[in-house]
């Protein structure tokens, strides 16, 4: 690994680390803030679902700005967009500013995070983008491993308000400098990529471009829903399925540790294997783990078993959804790709969470768990049509809608 890649990656992290980090504060400080803004519990959470859908709206919008501007200016766009935005949730007395706060997160989301950070690496690494992105990968799985404890403890301390304005000087004061002094600037040979279209070996059917990409989003959004959903439930699940409480909490934090070792099989994999092969394997855990939980009845060797098999599934799941799109696109056609499929992504991610647990709380476990089943199914059914879209070379054009 080269150096200008390896100081690209290292300040990616960095701020992908930042960026998600405090971007999770709900989960830590939810409750208080409820209590102190005069709203409800579930009203508060909204504003992750307003963060995940103003992202995805604003994505496919952002994709021109990408493929013409490039990843860095993107990303410090968004970054001087995160700050007010954290300042306006800690000024906020009601709902208005406080939403308010969360829409200008999720447009800087769109600009800064993970399809921002894929596309920054694919300009950096070209062709070993895959095993860059996978090095990243797993850095930022520790966000939340750095950030809950970090939130916990300057929210005891100072209290949310105070917390929210430390995380808008870290975007301006740490994010915004690295970006703009750290990363080079965009290579001419990124920058000449850009606007052009390259010739493939053989020109792919419009309507083979189609099913490519409409295979791709599916299977992407719907682990994105998936995992986004068990990811907001899981200790509650665990707890459903049997396992006492102060268990639940031990068992469910081994997931973190097992995701981040999925990612380290991945990347120590190199490039034996694309992103799509992956997302196969990865697939077929995830629909496997759902089914494992359905027999076990309250024990917790098989309630183990099905931490561990959706833990790996997940952790390498979530390197296949910026690498999957490797296998088919150019660099530019590959940046307005991630920007499209972060539309319905990110949708998914915004309404699982509330889904998952209405489901778990009224209908029972055995409702969310063949809801999962169903979705990693389909997930899998696509991946496994798309290996015959698999072309020798990226496919130059992006045409999600015909």
């Amino acid at each position: 690994m080269d150096a200008v890649l390896l100081r690209v990656l290292c300040v990616t992290a960095v701020i992908q680390l930042i960026a998600w980090g405090t971007a999770s504060l709900l989960a830590i400080v939810g409750i208080r803030m409820a209590a102190d803004l005069g709203m409800d519990v579930p009203t508060v959470f909204a504003g992750s679902t307003v963060f995940y859908c103003v992202m995805g709206v604003c994505s496919p919008v952002l994709g021109k700005g990408f493929v013409r501007h490039g990843a860095r200016r993107m990303m410090m766009a968004g970054t001087l967009v995160a700050g007010p935005g954290f300042a306006l949730i800690a000024l906020s007395n009601g709902p208005l500013p406080y939403f308010a706060g969360w829409t200008l997160l999720g447009i800087s989301g769109s600009a800064m995070l993970s399809t921002a950070a894929a596309i920054l690496i694919h300009e950096t690494a070209g062709a070993r983008a895959q095993r860059a992105m996978g090095a990243l990968m797993l850095a930022t799985g520790l966000s939340s491993s750095l950030f809950w404890p970090t939130t916990a403890v300057l929210a005891d301390l100072w209290g949310w308000r105070v917390t929210c304005w430390i995380y808008a000087g870290l975007h301006l004061a740490v994010c915004l400098p690295l970006l703009a002094f750290a990363l080079p600037a965009r290579t001419p040979a990124a920058a000449a990529a850009a606007p052009t279209e390259a010739v493939p070996a053989k020109p792919a059917p419009r309507l083979g471009r189609k099913r490519t990409f409409s295979l791709m989003m599916t299977a992407i959004a719907l682990n994105g829903f998936v995992a986004f959903g068990f990811n907001a439930i899981f200790i509650e699940l665990l707890k459903v399925e049997g396992v006492p409480p102060e268990r639940a909490v031990a068992v469910g934090s081994l997931l973190g540790v097992l995701q981040v070792s999925a990612r380290v099989i991945d990347f120590l994999g190199g490039g034996r294997w694309d992103g799509l092969t992956t997302g196969l394997w990865a697939g077929s855990f995830i629909l496997a783990a759902p089914l494992i939980a359905l027999m076990a009845d309250g024990s917790l060797l098989v309630i183990g078993l099905f931490v561990l098999v959706y833990g790996l599934g997940t952790g390498a799941f979530a390197v296949a959804r910026s690498t999957i799109p490797l296998v088919f696109y150019d660099q530019a056609a590959y940046a307005r790709a991630l920007s499209t499929i972060a539309l319905p992504l990110n949708i998914g991610c915004a309404i699982s969470p509330p889904l998952f647990m209405g489901m778990l709380l009224e209908t029972g476990a055995h409702s969310v768990l063949l809801l999962a089943t169903a979705c990693a199914l389909v997930t899998l059914a696509a991946l496994a049509a798309l290996r015959q879209f698999r072309p020798q070379r990226a496919i130059p054009e992006l045409t999600p809608t015909g």
